[in-house]
């Protein structure tokens, strides 16, 4: 663990509430304050979940302005200000700093990707240019490029790039990578399934889709954890995996804003090319959520 982690526990990659007209910034509002007296520990802005990607340049810089006003210091505000064009991640960071952020979350580029030294150069030039902690980004599903543990390795000597969202799947690189970073990079979940095994190999938490509906129990199972109940912990990561699953049975962050509409947060609306939930699909979580008191 660095001596100062951006957070410890559960973040939320919190939704951006839209319709025809926009974002909606009224259940933004509301959805912001609900995470954080459910005790949430961080917020993730505008990322993929949030559906970052098809909000234009003045719809991403609105959002983030307005979250981290709202936010108000009571929680880590980590602004996503990443692209797969360097520059343009360059003055979308910069804003977000000027703004209040408290972190930055940075995607590895994607569709034209780089090479593992083409990293190394992007990150560095983002981390050069603002004064904010930054947390890399790894998700190949989405990018089709994967931070290699020798890359993770070369970053984490800037004294700016200070964690890792691992979302890659890879147990074994995971442990390549906490073992190559030391106590220079924190390390998140990036996977809502793999909470408990990437805590331990000293990950501090997650970055969660499952907050978005579950502030309160994603944080608790990370701090039962962090506290030394493992067992009260992986028994947390259990009794959730039905929803985290369910969460996931097409593509996020379609499910958890189905979700978060039936709880009265949002309306069901997405951007193309994203549709909304499968009936049959949502009426199975939404069942799920019952079991667990959610609903």
């Amino acid at each position: 663990m660095t001596s100062n982690p951006i957070f410890q526990g559960a973040a939320s990659a919190l939704i951006t509430p839209l319709t025809e007209k926009g974002v909606d910034f009224e259940s933004y509002g509301r959805l912001i304050d609900w995470q954080i007296e459910q005790g949430i520990d961080a917020l993730v802005l505008a990322g993929t979940t949030g559906e970052g990607s098809t909000l234009d340049d003045k719809e991403h810089r609105e959002v983030l302005a307005y979250a981290v006003d709202r936010i108000a210091g009571r929680v880590p505000a980590i602004c996503t200000t990443g692209s797969n064009d360097t520059n343009y991640a360059v003055s979308l960071s910069k804003f977000a700093c000027s703004i209040g952020a408290d972190a930055l979350l940075v995607i590895t580029p994607y569709y034209n990707k780089t090479t593992q030294r083409g990293l190394i150069r992007s990150f560095t030039t983002i981390a050069d240019a603002v004064d904010k902690p930054m947390i890399i980004y790894n998700v190949p599903s989405r990018t089709g490029l994967n931070v290699e543990p020798e890359t993770y390795e070369a970053l984490s000597q800037h004294p700016n790039i200070k964690g890792i969202k691992e979302a890659n799947g890879n147990v074994s690189k995971l442990v390549e990578t906490a073992m190559r970073v030391g106590d220079r990079m924190d390390i998140y979940s990036g996977d809502d399934d793999q909470i408990v095994p990437i805590m331990s190999m000293g990950g501090q938490g997650v970055i969660s889709v499952l907050s978005n509906i579950a502030p309160r129990e994603t944080s608790e199972l990370c701090h039962r954890f962090l506290r030394g109940d493992v067992a009260g912990a992986a028994q947390m990561q259990m009794k959730y995996l039905p929803l985290i699953r369910a969460l996931f049975c097409e593509t996020n962050p379609i499910p958890v804003k189905a979700a978060l509409w039936k709880m009265g947060f949002c309306e069901n609306y997405l951007r193309l090319p994203l549709v909304t939930m499968e009936p049959e699909h949502a009426e199975k979580m939404y069942g799920i959520m019952r079991d667990l008191g959610i609903l």
